[in-house]
């Protein structure tokens, strides 16, 4: 047997040993599941399979990178060059690139982002005249977004009368016309979005046999990770591929099914042994990073769902800490525990920054774990918040690079034909748009034949577009011989750039230009990166499909010893010795957005799970009694799934208080009812209903009004309240008298809370009992 064989436990090796047929791999969290993998792989090559002939399908860029270096180090980094490996939008981009043309695309086409679409579908909906607080372009955006990704294409919507009711019944009925218009622009523009790339090769694999044939002889063997994450357009691309051989082995655990909001299809995992021949199925069930606490508590919790596969996952790890449950007043007291309790275990166990993750389940909730931080100056890094990508001096750059590419991108030369400042003005720009939609070309080829159309632009004016396009032309013939770290290189000095950014002056400024010096010594990584692969060149087209495809995580070198703060999303496939999980309240985790309907509680439950698995010594789930959502403090209650986990995995660190409604009506105001009263009877005639008596008028002549005169007279000590005492208030818990100060009804103590912190409270009204 092979050395690195030996690592594995009995049920890692059987599914790498299993070479041939279709196979699924359900794999509880921490179980190894990319060992497993990646020792699959470089079995079937020590096995003589050709890893030309190997298709591994991964959840991050980042994941790939990894896997590949570690097969690198089995089997030799010659040999896995070869591996096509990456991210299903990777690896399909790169399909499309090499049969582009066959669907009338350049090689070279752009790949739109989020925001470049919506901008296109922004810039659609202000040409069709349409209410844009009615047609909104990011619901717009998304709702043809979800359309591509149930591969329902212009012509299958213009042929279902349901959703054209549908839309017309949200008040959208031009939205077709509008999907239309947009995969117009994008194709005029030589550009594909994100959608696109799973929906095209879609279209490629069906429209042309020849190609599928071509790829399923190719990839003989087809590994895909996070199968539960498979939407309906990447699951039929993985049956389409691997139909031929079906050797195919799918990776996932159904309890970290957490994508249905973008389109996430769980039932490919439940239905995988109806869709193949002879499935095998392996289970991978001891966790290798969580203590038995957490192993426990997790399974605890997801045992709670109806819908889900067969599993036990156990762990052989140490009993470990219990999980330690917080309730502060509010998000700011939450942010103060978080950032305190960091602070001591940094001390108390020599742990580093890098070992703590703070997970929420909103990015909103980031502000006050930020401001704790910030006071106590731990050192954090919020993922999935502006990507360095996404920073205006670096996507000016981009844009110019996308036109050196591919001229017909659109987005690109709006962008960057003043920018910086060459004296072609919006109207000029309008002209231009305005005459490539009448004829039916790019922007650039309006520009290149500027003297052959009448646009009524002055003489200056087309001297400066002219040199623009000169420009452009000079920086694709530099292209062609560089790589890109020089071709950037040189379009940032003759552009202006730099010069524009030195004018600035500010720390701004600076600032600017330091990242867009980060951005040139990135690709210098990147081409050195390049030399290492098979069929790479670093070239510029590399680098532009590697940014357009990468996320937030992917770009993260990981030597920053800071604390990691995201969204229990981000936090997938992650793990941290400490995790806080904040914000355990109803309507916040679970959402209350996503609780309508079974499916989408038991997909928050499966979030939960997610975010507690990924602690591996120490949990903490904390709650506030208050918090400030859409700008108003509502009262909280905490989770139902803190409730799931078995008591006897729990520490809570703050009493358990019972919630009970509590009457906002005094009962005195009612009546006791008089049940002597109810029977009936007949009045006596002519008796009239009788006022007080003289005697009662007597007694509530001597009431007297109701004053204050025993709060002016209030006196501390005697009320045993001094310096030192220690107290119980109902709201803030247990504490201790700092400081006294004021006389009779103004009488203040500053009270040293153990839970709520330091509090000034008045006394008359305080309700404090003494405790010693």
């Amino acid at each position: 047997m092979q050395e690195y064989l030996k690592q594995l436990n009995e049920a890692q090796l059987a599914p790498v040993l299993q070479k041939d047929g279709a196979m699924i791999v359900i794999a509880g969290a921490g179980s190894g599941k990319t060992r497993v993998l990646t020792y699959r792989i470089a079995y079937l090559m020590s096995q003589g399979v050709d890893p030309f002939s190997i298709l591994s399908l991964t959840f991050t860029n980042k994941a790939a990178r990894e896997m590949k270096k570690r097969i690198s180090e089995i089997v030799g980094s010659s040999e896995a060059k070869n591996l096509w490996m990456g991210t299903f939008h990777s690896v399909f981009a790169k399909i499309l690139r090499f049969e582009a043309d066959k669907l009338g695309y350049p090689n070279n086409f752009t790949i739109y982002d989020t925001q470049d679409s919506q901008s296109v579908i922004r810039s659609i909906i202000k040409d069709m005249q349409l209410d844009k607080d009615i047609y909104k372009y990011k619901k717009v955006y998304s709702r043809i977004s979800s359309y591509k990704n149930s591969l329902i294409t212009v012509k299958a919507y213009n042929s279902n009368p349901e959703l054209m009711e549908a839309d017309a019944m949200a008040k959208i009925p031009r939205l077709g016309e509008i999907y239309k218009a947009y995969v117009d622009r994008c194709f005029k523009a030589g550009a594909m979005d994100f959608d696109d790339l799973l929906l095209k090769t879609n279209e490629l694999l069906t429209r042309f046999p020849e190609v599928l044939a071509k790829y399923q002889n190719r990839f003989r063997y087809i590994l895909v990770d996070e199968y539960q994450d498979t939407n309906h357009s990447q699951y039929l691309i993985v049956r389409a591929l691997s139909d031929k051989f079906q050797n195919i082995c799918v990776v996932g655990d159904d309890a970290q099914s957490i994508y249905a909001f973008r389109g996430a299809n769980i039932n490919n995992i439940f239905n995988f042994q109806k869709d193949y021949d002879d499935v095998k199925t392996f289970r991978l069930e001891q966790n290798y990073r969580s203590t038995k606490n957490i192993v426990n508590a997790a399974n605890s919790i997801i045992e709670k769902n109806k819908t889900r596969l067969d599993k036990v996952v156990w762990t052989a790890n140490d009993e470990g800490a219990k999980i330690k449950v917080n309730r502060t007043m509010t998000d700011g007291d939450e942010g103060r525990f978080v950032a305190s309790t960091i602070f001591e275990t940094k001390m108390n166990e020599q742990a580093h920054n890098g070992e703590f993750a703070i997970l929420y389940r909103t990015n909103a909730q980031s502000r006050a774990m930020e401001d704790a931080l910030r006071k106590k100056d731990i050192p954090y890094r919020i993922y999935g918040g502006l990507s360095f990508y996404q920073r205006k001096e670096i996507k000016d750059v981009l844009y110019y690079l996308r036109l050196v590419l591919n001229p017909k991108d659109e987005e690109a030369l709006k962008r960057v034909i003043n920018y910086p400042a060459r004296g072609i003005g919006s109207t000029t720009i309008d002209k231009i748009v305005v005459a490539a939609n009448h004829y039916g070309r790019s922007m650039f080829e309006v520009i290149q034949n500027i003297d052959k159309i009448d646009l009524k632009i002055n003489s200056g004016t087309k001297t400066k577009l002219k040199n623009f396009v000169t420009m452009i032309q000079s920086f694709q013939i530099v292209n062609a011989n560089q790589d890109a770290f020089s071709i950037t290189e040189h379009v940032t000095k003759k552009t202006g750039i730099f010069q524009e950014l030195k004018k600035d002056g500010t720390p701004e400024g600076l600032a600017r230009i330091e990242n867009i010096e980060e951005l040139l010594n990135g690709m210098r990584d990147f081409v050195e990166e390049q030399k290492e692969l098979a069929d790479a060149n670093g070239s510029l087209a590399e680098f532009m499909e590697d940014v357009a495809l990468a996320t937030d995580l992917d770009n993260e070198k990981g030597d920053d010893d800071k604390v990691a703060l995201m969204t229990v999303h981000l936090a997938k496939g992650l793990e941290f010795p400490y995790v806080f999980v904040v914000g355990m309240e109803e309507d916040l985790f679970p959402s209350g957005m996503s609780m309508s309907t079974r499916s989408e509680l038991e997909e928050e439950r499966r979030l939960f799970y997610v975010a507690l698995t990924r602690a591996e010594k120490q949990a903490y789930l904390t709650y506030t009694q208050s918090r400030y959502r859409w700008g108003k403090l509502i009262d909280a209650e905490p989770s139902r799934f803190i409730e799931e986990i078995e008591p006897k995995y729990l520490e809570y660190l703050t009493p358990i208080t019972e919630h009970r409604y509590k009457p906002l009506l005094d009962v005195d105001i009612f009546d006791d009812v008089d049940k002597s009263k109810l029977r009936l009877r007949k009045p006596v005639s002519g008796s009239a209903p009788k006022g007080p008596s003289q005697e009662q008028l007597r007694k509530l002549r001597r009431l007297k009004p109701v004053t204050s005169d025993t709060d002016k007279n209030f006196n501390a000590a005697d009320a045993n309240l001094n310096v030192g005492t220690l107290v119980e208030h109902v709201r803030f818990g247990k504490g201790r008298i700092a400081k006294i100060e004021g006389v009779g009804a103004d009488t203040k103590a500053e009270i040293d809370f153990e839970n709520g912190g330091l509090k000034k409270l008045l006394l008359r009204f305080a309700k404090l009992n003494v405790l010693e």
